[in-house]
């Protein structure tokens, strides 16, 4: 990658984070780049619509322009078109959030989501995030179907989501998360309690056709108050059985067709896991 081209990506995906604006020596600061290199690369992407300068503070926030094209694409995919009904129905039944990820070589991007939660506690975070792997349910479903070596080798690249960032229950070591896998394995779909988030729970099942490798996760939600564990097991029947449908109605979406390795992707060749089976 050219040095151009990596300081105005890096850019990008640091305004992102910050939509009031951020000032220029801030950016030049946190990205370790040249304040004058900083200002010539920010006034480039303000020449092509990616950034605009604020007119009072002179502080630099992206446009809508991304994130326009990110609707858009997500719209011309299908997914969204195929996966909404299942997810809206699946939110009625469990009367909590229902979220869809996407795999994208090796992150999972949430892309949709249906709450039917109608009153109270409301768990809703924010869409397009990159999820942790190794302390999220839907990371952790998502690995359960994966070799143990690339598991291992996916998480080791994004790094543990340790406690002090995330929930008391996430995985402090590679060992601990392969002993979660496991159980998750032989129950066909994955809960967590207090390990992505103080205070929530969540249970996750992969979008997989047989003998294929994962295109997704489905994910179910909420506070663990109303949340519990064993509600979250009457309900293991219902999400595996929304995962299957979008397993089988993929074909018609470029995003659920097939694994997407796209540039961070690993094209070699590894097999998929077994199908789960529901306990």
């Amino acid at each position: 990658m050219s040095g151009a081209l990596e300081k105005s990506l890096a850019i990008l995906e640091y305004l992102a984070a910050y939509p009031d604006g951020v000032p220029l020596v801030q950016i030049a600061t946190d990205l370790n780049q040249l304040r004058s290199g900083c200002h010539r690369t920010l006034h480039e992407l303000i020449r092509y619509g990616y950034v605009r300068q604020l007119p009072q503070r002179g502080d630099y926030a992206l446009t809508t322009k991304m994130a326009s094209m990110g609707l858009s694409f997500l719209s011309k995919s299908g997914v969204v078109d195929i996966a909404q009904p299942v997810i809206n129905r699946l939110a009625q039944t469990t009367e909590e959030l229902v979220r869809l990820a996407i795999v994208d070589g090796e992150r999972l991007t949430l892309v949709a989501k249906a709450q039917g939660a109608k009153s109270g506690l409301l768990y809703d975070p924010d869409m397009g995030i990159d999820l942790r792997l190794s302390c999220s349910a839907a990371g952790q479903a998502w690995l359960m179907t994966l070799p143990e070596d690339l598991a291992i080798e996916y998480v080791s690249h994004q790094g543990l989501g340790l406690p002090k960032h995330y929930g008391p229950t996430a995985p402090t070591s590679v060992k601990a998360l392969l002993k979660e896998l496991e159980q998750h394995r032989k129950r066909g779909f994955s809960v967590i309690q207090d390990a992505y988030a103080l205070g929530m729970s969540s249970m996750a099942a992969a979008i997989q056709r047989p003998g294929e490798p994962s295109t997704g996760v489905l994910v179910i939600a909420g506070p663990s108050s109303r949340f519990s564990l064993e509600r979250m097991l009457s309900f293991g029947a219902a999400l595996c059985a929304a995962a299957d449908e979008l397993a089988m109605s993929g074909n018609a979406s470029p995003l659920l067709k097939s694994a997407n390795v796209g540039t961070w992707g690993n094209v070699e060749d590894k097999p998929a896991q077994g199908r789960r089976a529901v306990r």
